[in-house]
C-alpha cells in the first residue's frame, strides 16, 4: 500500500512536495483553500513583480535620452495593467495546476485541520466533510499581510499589499509604512509608475536588516526620484476622510496623503488547523517549530514555507517542499545535503536592484571574524555604460586565509540574476580564484563579479 500523505496548502512548499513525493510512489492529497500555486505567491510576489517590470519599463523610458534616442513619454493604462497581472497570475497557476495533475496529485479545494495526528478533516468549498487518514502530513498553509490593532484596511484608500494589484486608481499619494523588502518594494513601484511616495522609516535606515552600504544605495536613490523618507516614525494610527488619510506617528508627526499602505509583515495561517490538539507545538509568533528534517515535534507532521519561521521566500519554500517528500519516502537514508538557510540568496526588486548571500559584512564584525571585503562599482563595467545605467556596485566577502567566499551583496541591474554566481560559490564552498579564473562573457556586467573576486 503507498504512503498516504496529506499536504495542507498548495504554495511553494506544498506543491513541490507533493509533484516529488507523487514521482517517489506516494498517495499524495493536497488541501488548498485559495489558489493553488499559494496565495502569497501569487497574490502578492507574482502580482508585484509583475508592476515592478512595468514601472522598470517606465523607468527606462526616461533614460533612453542617454542612448541617442528622442525621449518617450509612457502613460499607464490601469486596465492593461490589470489584465496583465491576471493573465500571468492565471497561467502559472493552470501550469501548477496541469503538473499536479499529470503526477496523479488529488486536489481538494477547502480548508483542513488536524483531527488527532493520522485524521485531516477537510471541509469542502461545495459543503462537504471528508476525513483523510495520513501516515505523514505536510503543514505549508503559507501566511497573510500583518494588520496592527490601530488600522483597518478597506481596500479603497487603507490597503493591505493584496489590495494593490493594482488598486482601482493610482495613488496621487502613497504613504507606504513599513520600510522592509516588502515597503521598499512598494515605493519603487509605485513612484516609478507616476505617485508621490512618502516611506515612513521606524528606524535610521531603510532595510534595518541589510548592509549599511546597500541601504544607503537605495535611498540615495529614493531620494534622488522625489521620495520623501521620514526616519525614526513609527505609526500608531490612519484616519480617513472621503479624499485622504492621515497616518499619525508615536512622535506626533503626521502624514497626510491620497492612501495608504500597510507593508509591516506577515503572519502564519496556523490558527485553527488542530495543531495543538495533534500534539504539535507552535511558538508565540504562531510559527511551527521544526528540524532540518522540517520535522515538527510530532515526527510524522512536517511544516514548510512561511508557517515554518525561516526565510519567507518561495525558493527556500520550494527546497523544503522537496527535501520532505524526500525524507517523508525514506530517501535521507542515502546520501543528503540539509537546508543552510544562512545560504540562501534573496533579492528587492527596487531600482537598482539589491540581492545578498551568504555572511554579512556586519554579522561578521560582530562575530569578531576576520574578512576579505572588495568591492567594485557597476560605473567600472562597458557594460553598465552600455546600458546607460553604472548605478550601484560589487561587495565580495571571502576567508583572508583560504579564499574561500562567504557572501556577498550587489547593488544595481539584474542583481537578482548575478547574485547567482556568489551563491554557487558560497554553496559550494568555491574560492575567489575560481570565479576570477572563469572565463566571462565581454561585455557583461558579470565581469564586475570577477573584479570583485580579485
Amino acid at each position: 500500500m503507498p504512503l498516504r500523505f496529506v499536504i495542507i496548502g498548495g504554495g511553494p512548499a506544498g506543491n513541490t512536495a507533493a509533484t516529488w513525493a507523487a514521482r517517489l510512489g506516494a498517495d499524495v492529497t493536497m488541501i488548498e483553500r485559495d489558489i493553488v500555486g499559494g496565495a502569497a505567491h501569487l497574490w502578492d510576489c507574482i502580482p508585484s513583480k509583475t508592476m515592478i517590470a512595468t514601472g522598470g519599463a517606465m523607468s527606462f523610458t526616461r533614460r533612453i535620452e542617454g542612448m541617442g534616442l528622442d525621449r518617450v513619454q509612457a502613460e499607464i493604462d490601469m486596465t492593461s495593467l490589470k489584465d496583465r497581472v491576471e493573465g500571468i497570475v492565471t497561467k502559472l497557476n493552470s501550469s501548477i495546476g496541469q503538473l499536479l495533475e499529470s503526477q496523479r496529485v488529488r486536489i481538494l479545494r477547502g480548508t483542513a485541520r488536524l483531527d488527532g495526528p493520522h485524521r485531516v478533516v477537510v471541509e469542502t468549498a461545495s459543503g462537504d466533510v471528508e476525513v483523510i487518514a495520513a501516515d505523514a502530513v505536510l503543514v505549508a498553509s503559507g501566511s497573510r499581510p500583518r494588520i496592527p490593532e490601530w488600522c483597518a484596511p478597506d481596500g479603497e484608500r487603507i490597503l493591505t499589499t493584496r489590495q494593490c494589484y493594482p488598486p482601482p486608481l493610482l495613488p496621487e499619494h502613497l504613504v507606504v509604512i513599513g520600510s522592509g523588502v516588502t515597503g521598499v518594494e512598494f515605493v519603487h513601484m509605485f513612484s516609478t509608475l507616476g505617485s508621490k511616495v512618502s516611506l515612513l522609516v521606524s528606524r535610521q535606515q531603510v532595510l534595518p536588516n541589510k548592509d549599511a552600504e546597500v541601504a544607503a544605495a537605495l535611498e540615495e536613490d529614493f531620494l534622488r526620484r522625489g521620495v520623501s523618507l521620514l526616519k525614526g516614525a513609527r505609526a500608531i494610527a490612519i484616519d480617513r476622510s472621503e479624499h485622504e488619510v492621515r497616518v499619525r506617528c508615536e512622535d506626533g508627526r503626521v502624514v497626510a496623503g491620497s492612501h495608504a499602505l500597510l507593508a509591516i509583515g506577515s503572519v502564519p495561517n496556523t490558527e485553527d488547523m488542530g495543531l495543538d490538539g495533534a500534539g504539535v507545538e507552535v511558538d508565540g509568533g504562531g510559527y511551527i517549530p521544526i528540524n532540518h528534517h522540517c520535522q515538527s515535534n510530532v515526527m510524522h507532521v512536517y511544516a514548510a514555507g512561511d508557517v515554518s519561521g525561516k526565510l519567507p521566500l518561495s525558493s527556500v519554500a520550494s527546497m523544503q517542499g522537496r527535501k520532505v517528500a524526500e525524507h517523508v519516502m525514506g530517501l535521507h537514508t542515502l546520501e543528503h545535503r540539509h537546508l543552510d538557510y544562512d545560504k540562501a540568496a534573496s533579492a528587492i526588486f527596487t531600482e537598482p536592484e539589491i540581492a545578498d548571500v551568504g555572511l554579512a559584512e556586519a554579522e561578521a564584525f560582530a562575530m569578531g571574524r576576520k574578512i576579505r571585503v572588495t568591492k567594485v562599482p557597476f560605473s567600472a563595467a562597458p557594460k553598465a555604460l552600455i546600458n546607460n545605467d553604472p548605478r550601484g556596485f560589487v561587495k565580495i566577502l571571502s576567508d583572508p586565509a583560504t579564499g574561500v567566499v562567504l557572501g556577498g551583496s550587489i547593488v544595481g541591474r539584474h542583481a537578482a540574476e548575478l547574485i547567482s554566481v556568489i551563491a554557487l560559490a558560497v554553496t559550494a564552498n568555491l574560492k575567489v580564484t575560481d570565479i576570477v579564473e572563469s572565463l566571462l562573457v565581454h561585455p557583461s556586467l558579470a565581469e564586475a563579479l570577477a573584479d570583485a573576486a580579485d
